[in-house]
């Protein structure tokens, strides 16, 4: 008797919207071993596996959904960390509806497997049970790999060369482990316990972890290449960008990664208790419609606002932000200022921002990204009270490492030039991958980076050996 099929996504329970608010918590709850049982059970086991293609790690979907099926959690994480260091963070912060949800065949008709949601119940199971188990791993070969950065791309080669018998040291700038995981997005949504969790797996592997380290300050790529074999560089992109108009110099005015940083890495929402102060603005005004934005809107009602907003000079349709993302900041009672674009700020005579000039937009044809590009309305203009501003607009990659490294190559953005499937520099044993080398990206566009990059240090220096 043929399978019958059912369209019906399970949804993951989550704290109501007024309750959240209050609150650092993390929103969404996870699945019950039944939901997640209900929801593995919905799976068509299709012959060709689509959903892999849309994975940038590869993972096997299908072999981790049958283990939960079958009720063999502990053969399902092993299954999923056979291609992913980091599943408990995928589960939650990777956008799967536009990767391997998106390829889906229950998704032509209905709802497509909850593939993240299902990630996430194996990573929290293990988690719960207390005991990692740990891969087979290949003997020390006597090579020595230096990772710079200690985010997605960096733990993802860590990782992997560790597997393949390699001594593998990090470089971490910050006092703490994780990149982005950890100074950018806020615990509600990524748990710090999470972040730690998973460099403490990869440290088990054998990995070294130095941290207050700058490479290119404290030791330069060319000191470090005395010692080890190859170099990966996946340092991020940390420089925040801003829109250059009239008065982003006033007190009150912050870039999303200034502020994002004091309040998760430096635990300002948490002050008195940790010692950093965090100013509770009223009215709150954050440019840009990324997932950075909603995680800044959001923060900042948390933090005691009476207003949020997300100003985005396109429309709902091109937010860029996931859907669940901006659905939640929506709920939360952030309000969206949609074809709207801040070309002002002006501030009393201490210097605070008091007030934003803006001008309205309406779409035109599409551009380069292929989003329909905004056109000012002209005499539309228009001003708003806002006592803070967040910009959240994107980064580029610190330029401390190219300025130390001769003959590193650099493109117009800052960021390293790198192969895409290969992840090699213009300097002979120096690899790049992730927002180093893209910019601003997504996590498991950076750990599909680190993997293409391991991949090849191992086939370019073991096989020199």
């Amino acid at each position: 008797m043929a399978k019958q099929i059912d369209y019906e996504r399970r949804h993951m329970p989550k704290q109501e919207p007024f309750e959240r608010v209050k609150n650092f918590d993390e929103v969404a709850i996870g699945y019950t071993e039944e939901l997640a049982r209900e929801e593995a059970g919905r799976c068509l086991h299709c012959k060709k596996s689509l959903c892999r293609e849309g994975c940038p790690v590869g993972i096997n979907i299908p072999a981790f959904i049958e283990c939960i099926v079958a009720g063999d959690y502990a053969a399902g994480i092993k299954k999923l960390k056979e291609t992913n260091a980091l599943p408990a963070v995928c589960g939650r912060v990777c956008p799967q509806e536009e990767q391997c949800e998106l390829h889906c065949i229950l998704g032509k008709k209905g709802g497509s497997i909850c593939i993240g949601r299902l990630e996430r119940f194996l990573a929290d199971w293990e988690a719960a049970r207390g005991k990692t188990e740990t891969p087979a791993m290949a003997a020390l070969n006597g090579m020595k790999i230096a990772i710079v950065g200690s985010g997605p791309a960096g733990i993802t080669v860590a990782n992997d060369l560790a597997l393949l018998g390699y001594a593998v040291t990090i470089f971490e700038a910050l006092h703490e482990a994780g990149g982005v995981l950890t100074y950018g997005i806020p615990e509600f949504r990524l748990p710090k316990a999470i972040v730690k969790r998973e460099v403490e797996y990869v440290k088990s592997l054998g990995v070294k972890l130095y941290l207050d380290y700058i490479v290119g300050k404290t030791r330069t790529i060319d000191s470090i290449l005395q010692e080890f074999d190859g170099v990966f560089v996946g340092a991020g992109a940390g420089l925040p960008w801003f829109m250059d108009i009239p008065g982003e110099n006033f007190n009150g005015v912050y870039s999303a990664n200034e502020y994002l940083t004091r309040c998760n890495l430096m635990k300002g929402y948490r002050f008195p208790a940790y010692d950093t102060p965090m100013k509770r603005p009223r009215c709150v005004a954050v440019f840009g419609g990324g997932n950075v934005a909603m995680d800044s809107a959001r923060t900042a009602l948390r933090l005691g606002a009476d207003e949020s907003h997300i100003v985005y000079r396109r429309s709902k349709e091109e937010l860029p932000a996931r859907a669940e993302e901006a659905e939640n900041a929506e709920e939360e009672g952030v309000i969206f200022d949609y074809l709207t674009l801040p070309v002002r700020l002006t501030g009393d005579e201490q210097g605070w921002l008091t007030e934003i000039e803006c001008i309205k937009m309406e779409l035109g044809e599409p551009d380069a990204s292929g989003r329909r590009s905004p056109i000012p309305i002209k005499g539309s203009e228009f001003k708003m009270k806002a006592d803070a501003v967040i910009v959240a607009i994107g980064n580029s990659p610190n330029p401390l490492i190219p300025m130390s490294t001769p003959g590193l190559a650099v493109g117009k953005k800052g960021n390293i030039v790198a192969e895409e499937e290969t992840g090699k520099t213009s300097r002979e044993r120096i690899w790049a991958g992730g927002d180093v080398v893209t910019g601003a990206a997504t996590v498991i566009s950076a750990m599909g980076a680190g993997r293409r990059a391991a991949k090849s240090m191992h086939a370019t220096l073991f096989g020199s050996k």
